[in-house]
């Protein structure tokens, strides 16, 4: 995890910032003076950094969870495969066209078993992000996540998706290539696929980019992310021709994890360290280590029709509607 000053702060986090600023400048005073004992403040500081995390952890609104999934320092899929798993072997290509940066994949040791993890990769810095394609997959990042899929369902090993995109890639290319129908087909195979598969939403989750790897027994959110049709960014443009009512379209788009779980669209919400993942890798991880783990062994007990059935359920009776009366003046 990085440390001050390395670690990018978001504008709700200032107070963060400053408490860390005031902790260098007592250890640089510290340096100067060995007669004078800082510990004492430096802890007390430490520990007002601990609460002033809590404090803003509990007043976040929808467009502060957004930033905080898109934070800088947030772990990425490849980070909490690192550190949920071990003897991680990425598998590369569609066996088509190419092999997409934006989605990967590969089987790795969960725990004294074999899972398959699928996710979409942004990039830690300017150079990854452009190799990465900012996470947005091209339709040979979604066929090569089926291929990944179709691999551990021969093999009988569960497979894990974690979503963190800000959509599919919207290039004249991809569309070229059969976006949409990638996505499609993996909507309809992962409905039929024999193993069991748990889907977590780690970071954005937008649109159809996330549906194209988000079909699965159980579906877990962590707790600083968004889940929607639509980035509240694009949504403010289209209603108000400008992103700045972005906050607005935020909490009008009812996209954070309470917001999701109450509309049954996911299963569970995965807690985060205080102030968010991006303060601690490690917890993080072993936290969604545990659902994960919790999951597939509650979904092994069944057999791969009884998951199919579930599945057909779960997802068709997601949504719900009013309706309305017919009068005299609607004929």
């Amino acid at each position: 995890m990085p440390q001050y000053p390395n670690r990018q702060f978001l504008d709700f986090e200032q107070p963060i910032k400053e408490l860390y600023e005031h902790i260098e400048e007592n250890k640089k005073l510290a340096e100067k003076n060995a007669k004078v004992d800082y510990r004492g403040i430096i802890q007390q500081l430490e520990d007002s950094i601990v609460d002033k995390r809590k404090e803003i952890t509990q007043h976040l609104t929808p467009w502060q969870r957004v930033q905080l999934s898109r934070h800088p320092d947030r772990p990425y899929t490849l980070k909490y495969i690192e550190n949920m798993t071990t003897n991680f072997v990425e598998l590369h290509g569609d066996r088509n066209v190419k092999d997409d940066k934006a989605m990967v994949g590969g089987f790795a040791d969960l725990d004294g078993q074999t899972v398959m993890f699928i996710g979409q990769q942004k990039g830690i810095n300017t150079k990854a992000r452009q190799l990465r394609n900012f996470g947005m997959a091209n339709p040979e990042g979604y066929r090569k996540a089926l291929r990944l899929m179709r691999l551990a369902e021969k093999f009988n090993k569960p497979v894990v998706t974690l979503i963190d995109t800000p959509g599919a890639f919207p290039g004249l290319e991809a569309e070229e290539r059969g976006q949409g129908e990638a996505i499609a087909r993996n909507i309809y195979e992962m409905i039929r696929l024999k193993v069991p598969i748990i889907v977590v939403i780690i970071g954005e989750g937008a649109s159809g980019g996330a549906l194209g790897i988000g079909v699965g027994d159980k579906v877990l959110m962590m707790e600083n992310t968004w889940y929607t049709v639509i980035s509240p960014e694009s949504c403010s443009s289209i209603l108000w021709r400008s992103w700045d009512k972005k906050e607005v379209a935020a909490e009008q788009l009812r996209l954070t994890s309470l917001d999701m779980k109450s509309f049954g669209l996911v299963d569970e919400i995965v807690p985060e360290p205080l102030g968010g993942a991006h303060w601690d890798y490690v917890e993080s991880a072993n936290i969604l280590k545990s659902y994960i783990l919790k999951s597939i062994e509650e979904f092994k007990q069944y057999t791969p029709e009884q998951r199919m059935n579930m599945r057909i359920e779960k997802f068709g009776k997601m949504g719900f509607w009013d309706e309305v009366e017919e009068t005299e003046e609607m004929q």
